[in-house]
């Protein structure tokens, strides 16, 4: 194979990311000619202040896949949180790359620590995931949804322009892996523990999604050889604990799975409600490493159970 063409959303951070890949596939093919396309997908377009939770991640990557089902390009990237459950007839993530950190951190307009900001400080982040995590940590605060690329939602939280409806921050909530990915990790006051605010299944890992089936065999060769076999086992396990959990994107949930020794553990997180006191539940759960497929789906069985529970309890 002589040439491969990347497809990849506009923005600074997934550009970042594409390049990440195109410098692998260049490392382990050196003869190999890389492009790099950007497709603006509908979700970039439509900047209307519509929560995540409204729309669903289709709305960011259904033009990459049109573009990969019409063989105009080769591979697409992704940042694996963003990524729907189930991919279109024909597609397939084939490659997961090595984990960046998985967990999510918050970014101060003045520096302050969480503990020091102040009674009622609005906190912008679109995620319901974050949301009730955060009220957990601080009910004091008000929430506020927070929609554009990391660039835009720093410029905003520093008051460059205003928020959605004129609204300013005293802090925002973001995922390290892509503060790391842009340099700015200067930024951070704080990084959450998982048992703190469990991060969304995938996080931090980078998917390539390609075409599927035997007229693709040259590409999904060269995919294999940047494949990282441990991103691959716990991306599967937590968004098999996301599927079974039947949440996705509209709900709270969090998935957190990592080798520990000859164990692969996994922290979970479902939320129901809102509000300052929504109601949280967490788990854990571990088997050996190389048995460990299953727990995913064992783990979100049983926090379902537990919501059940504290339903009944509390009406």
């Amino acid at each position: 194979m002589k040439s491969i063409v990347i497809g990849t959303r506009g923005s600074e951070l997934a550009l970042t990311q594409a390049n990440i890949v195109s410098r692998m596939l260049k490392a382990v093919e050196p003869a190999l000619a890389v492009e790099i396309r950007t497709i603006t997908t509908h979700g970039d377009s439509n900047q209307n202040p519509i929560p995540l939770s409204q729309i669903g991640k289709g709305w960011f990557t259904k033009e990459i896949e049109d573009e990969l089902l019409s063989g105009k390009i080769d591979i697409a990237v992704h940042s694996l949180k963003d990524v729907a459950e189930r991919q279109p007839k024909g597609l397939a993530l084939v490659a997961y790359l090595s984990r960046e950190n998985a967990r999510d951190a918050l970014i101060t307009k003045n520096g302050e620590p969480l503990e020091q900001l102040r009674k009622g400080a609005m906190v912008g982040t679109d995620s319901p995931r974050r949301q009730v995590q955060m009220l957990a940590l601080r009910p004091d605060l008000n929430m506020k949804s927070l929609r554009g690329n990391v660039p835009t939602r720093l410029k905003k939280l520093d008051g460059v322009f205003d928020g959605a409806g004129g609204e300013t921050y005293d802090a925002i909530i973001l995922a390290v892996a892509g503060l790391k990915r842009l340099g700015l990790e200067k930024r951070i006051v704080h990084i959450f523990e998982p048992n703190e605010m469990t991060p969304a299944p995938g996080q931090g890992i980078l998917a390539i999604e390609a075409r599927t089936g035997d007229s693709n065999a040259a590409v999904l060769e060269i995919l294999s050889k940047i494949n990282d076999p441990a991103a691959t086992c716990v991306a599967k396990i937590e968004r098999s604990f996301s599927r079974a959990t039947g949440s996705g994107c509209k709900s709270p949930t969090g998935a957190y799975a990592f080798r520990d020794g000859d164990n692969c553990r996994l922290v979970g997180m479902i939320a129901r409600d809102a509000g300052s006191n929504p109601n949280i539940v967490r788990g854990e759960i571990s088997a050996p490493w190389n048995d460990s497929e299953k727990i995913g789906e064992t783990l979100a069985k049983e926090l379902l159970s537990k919501l059940d529970e504290n339903a009944a309890r509390s009406s």
